[in-house]
């Protein structure tokens, strides 16, 4: 996670400067010259409690979506989604064989541009216990 540690710093530093900052949770602030900025858009917490079809216990999940807009000369939004899991994944009982990964994670970190309100150029990485590599995605967005 040393590049959500490094936006961390990257957001601070300006906070340390003397910009204005507006209130809130999360506070956006705007650096003087207007070229730097930080905008909260969406930013939830959520707990879950998951069962199957069938009614079957299948364990907790917390869930963090953080969507903010910063602005760096231009405007970018920085969105982080992750889903942490206790006792989530599927287990096969007739095939033991399979193992089991009772506690797993899904985390997206992106990078978005918007280039007109309703079309954006994505770059996101996408890290899990789902899969054995990183995953690294770049592709529009069409939001309507």
């Amino acid at each position: 996670m040393r590049k959500l540690v490094l936006l961390v710093c990257v957001v601070a530093l300006p906070l340390l400067s003397g910009s204005v900052a507006v209130g809130g949770i999360i506070p956006s602030w705007d650096e003087p010259s207007g070229r730097f900025g930080f905008y909260p858009i969406s930013n939830e917490i959520s707990f879950y409690r998951n069962f199957d079809d069938a009614g079957e216990d299948r364990g907790e999940t917390l869930q963090l979506v953080l969507i903010n807009s910063f602005k760096l000369w231009t405007t970018f939004n920085f969105e982080f989604t992750a889903d942490y899991n206790r006792r989530y994944s599927y287990v096969d009982p007739l095939d033991i064989s399979a193992g089991k990964n009772a506690n797993d994670h899904y985390v997206e970190l992106s990078i978005v541009k918007p280039v007109t309100s309703f079309f954006s150029l994505n770059v996101q990485r996408v890290i899990s216990t789902f899969e054995d590599e990183s995953i690294n995605q770049i592709g529009i967005r069409l939001s309507f």
